[in-house]
C-alpha cells in the first residue's frame, strides 16, 4: 500500500514512525483503530472516559440522526460545542454522516459567528443548550447533543452506509479576518492526512504495514 510514512513523537522525541495510507478518509482511520482497541481509552475529560469503542457507537449514532435530519455529503454542519468528549462525538458524527463541519468557537463574538454561518451556508449547527444563544438567527437547525441525546442514542450502532471520498470535504475553517473580511478555507480529508504528516520528518513510502 502506498502511504505516507511519518515520524511520531514519543516521550523520547521523534522516534516511531506509522504510515498513513492514501486513498482513506479520516474516519475511516479512525473505525480501524477502534475495531482493532475498543477497550482502549479514546478520549479523557476530568472524571470521564470513554473507550473508542464507546465513541465510535456514539458518533455512529450522532451520523444516523444528523441524516434522519437532512444532513448529507458534501453539507456543511457547524460544530459550536465547549471542549468536552462531546466535541469529539460531534466532529466525528459529522464528518460520519458525510458532511464536513464548521468549528464555531464559543468565544467568538456572536456577530461573527452569525457571518460564519451564512457565508459558509451552514444550515445545521450541533451545538450545546447552554450555547445556544451564542448563535444567531443563521444557524438554522440547531441539534443540542445534550438535550437530544435521549433521541440520538435510538439510532442505529453500525456506521451509516455514506460513500465519502478522500477529495470531500472535512472541514472548513476561517481567516482571522485581521486584514479584511474572514475568508473561508476548505480542507478536504486527503489534504488533513498531508497536513498531519507535514507536521513532523516524513518521506513518501512504498509500504505493506498499516497505522500502528
Amino acid at each position: 500500500m502506498q502511504g505516507i510514512k511519518t515520524l511520531v513523537s514519543t516521550s523520547e522525541g521523534w522516534r516511531d514512525w506509522i504510515v498513513l495510507p492514501q486513498g482513506k478518509c479520516i474516519h475511516e482511520l479512525f473505525a480501524t483503530q477502534a475495531e482493532k482497541t475498543p477497550e482502549s481509552t479514546a478520549i479523557v475529560c476530568g472524571s470521564e472516559v470513554l473507550t473508542y469503542g464507546e465513541l465510535d457507537r456514539r458518533s455512529n449514532q450522532l451520523a444516523h440522526y444528523l441524516l434522519s435530519r437532512g444532513v448529507g455529503p458534501e453539507a456543511i454542519v457547524g460544530l459550536c460545542v465547549e471542549r468536552s468528549p462531546e466535541m469529539v462525538v460531534g466532529l466525528l458524527g459529522i464528518i460520519k454522516a458525510g458532511a464536513a463541519y464548521l468549528p464555531l468557537d464559543p468565544g467568538y463574538p456572536r456577530e461573527r459567528l452569525g457571518f460564519m454561518l451564512a457565508d459558509s451556508g451552514a444550515s445545521v449547527v450541533v451545538t450545546q443548550e447552554t450555547l445556544q444563544t451564542k448563535l444567531s438567527s443563521e444557524a438554522g437547525d440547531l441539534i443540542c447533543l445534550d438535550t437530544e441525546w435521549h433521541l440520538i442514542e435510538t439510532e442505529k450502532s453500525r456506521p451509516p452506509a455514506v460513500t465519502v471520498r478522500p477529495e470531500n470535504l472535512v472541514y472548513v475553517i476561517y481567516t482571522s479576518g485581521s486584514t479584511g473580511t474572514p475568508k473561508g478555507v476548505m480542507i478536504t480529508h486527503a489534504g488533513t492526512l498531508c497536513s498531519a504528516a507535514a507536521g513532523a520528518p516524513s518521506q513518501l513510502a512504498e509500504d505493506n504495514a498499516s497505522a500502528h
